[in-house]
């Protein structure tokens, strides 16, 4: 286990427990950036960095009871609160590595990520590794239900050019892991930025 996830795990870790908490308003923001990926009924779909388990039933609903929906997060105490919270019924949770996942190449039609992209140690390589999973033509929404600015003035700190979310940072990085933008959202009430794998 790296430096980078054990600092992950310790931030997450000790928040687990109030994290649905502390943000009850992002529902209808999941659900509207699940609804923009063009899901449909038996897709099978990977919620990767699920945390709490917040956009599986948003997903569920996209790829109805014949499509497959699962969650993967690296912190124990994010799954256990989505277990808690009855989000393993809708869909199956994993403790896994977004960097090294479980799941044999080309075996999902999209991938889900809320605010991972900032928690990637190597964002090439893991991005890349999603990637793998998803069929040519399937879809990454990097996702994070409020915008840069918003998020940075939360933070107590200012949005600088070298921000991953940023569209000139993005669209390169994501070129780069086998991903091509299509849209980008970048306001104070939600960030979206919708890819398509190539090849």
């Amino acid at each position: 286990m790296t430096h980078d996830h054990t600092r992950v795990q310790e931030f997450f870790g000790v928040r687990a427990a109030d994290w649905d908490a502390r943000f009850p308003d992002d529902g209808p923001a999941y659900a509207a950036a699940v609804a923009e990926m063009g899901l449909r009924p038996g897709d099978s779909v990977l919620d990767a960095g699920c945390g709490t388990g917040r956009a599986p039933t948003a997903l569920r609903a996209a790829v109805g009871p014949r499509g497959t929906v699962l969650g993967a997060d690296l912190t124990r105490e994010m799954l256990a609160a989505a277990v808690r919270s009855g989000r393993d019924e809708v869909g199956a949770l994993l403790l896994a590595d977004v960097a090294r996942l479980p799941l044999r190449p080309l075996c999902l039609d999209a991938v889900f990520a809320a605010g991972l992209i900032a928690h990637l140690s190597e964002p090439t390589t893991d991005l890349r590794e999603l990637a793998r999973v998803v069929r040519p033509g399937g879809r990454l929404a990097l996702f994070h239900p409020v915008g840069r600015a918003a998020l940075a003035a939360r933070q107590g700190r200012r949005i600088t050019p070298d921000d991953l979310r940023a569209e000139g940072m993005l669209r390169p990085l994501l070129a780069g892991a086998g991903w091509r933008l299509l849209s980008y959202v970048d306001e104070d009430d939600r960030f979206l930025a919708l890819s398509v794998r190539e090849g």
